[in-house]
């Protein structure tokens, strides 16, 4: 595989404030459990907040990268060639393009707490999706790496 002259790669990870939620999440299961004794309250503070971290961390470290002419979004892995002209959204415009401009056939990684995204039509007339929508904390190095590995394919 070779890889984009320009290689991105991104780690969307949850807000540090969902860390303390994972805590507090642990209190609560001690608490449930406090009536038992304090075994059952330590492992219900442990349990509660290792259970909680592992969902945060599975939903909050998704990753995107440009590789190999390919944009990679999670899951979603896209040739640069089927993809049109980027459009960078600033934290307004990220949030139109999140409620009510949003398209129900769109591709979207969308993570809330992060303000910006990026824009990308679709351009293969064979794929119903007309555009990817990724939330991004740099989208103008993401443009600039899908801008390199467009020339490069």
């Amino acid at each position: 595989m070779q890889l984009s002259a320009s290689p991105y790669e991104e780690r969307l990870t949850a807000p540090r404030s969902w860390w303390l939620v994972c805590f507090l999440a642990g209190v609560s299961m001690a608490l449930i459990l406090l009536p038992f004794g304090t075994l059952p309250l330590l492992g219900g503070l442990a349990g509660g907040t290792a259970a909680a971290a592992v969902v945060t961390s599975s939903y909050g470290s998704v990753r995107i990268r440009v590789v190999g002419g390919s944009l990679i979004a999670g899951e979603a892995k896209i040739p640069v060639t089927a993809l049109g002209e980027p459009e960078i959204l600033d934290p307004e415009e990220a949030r139109a393009w999140r409620t009510y401009k949003a398209n129900p056939h769109a591709f979207m990684l969308l993570r809330a707490y992060v303000p910006t995204a990026l824009r990308v039509p679709i351009t293969d007339p064979a794929d119903p999706t007309p555009y990817v929508y990724v939330s991004t904390r740099e989208p103008e190095r993401l443009v600039a790496a899908l801008e390199a590995a467009k020339t490069a394919a």
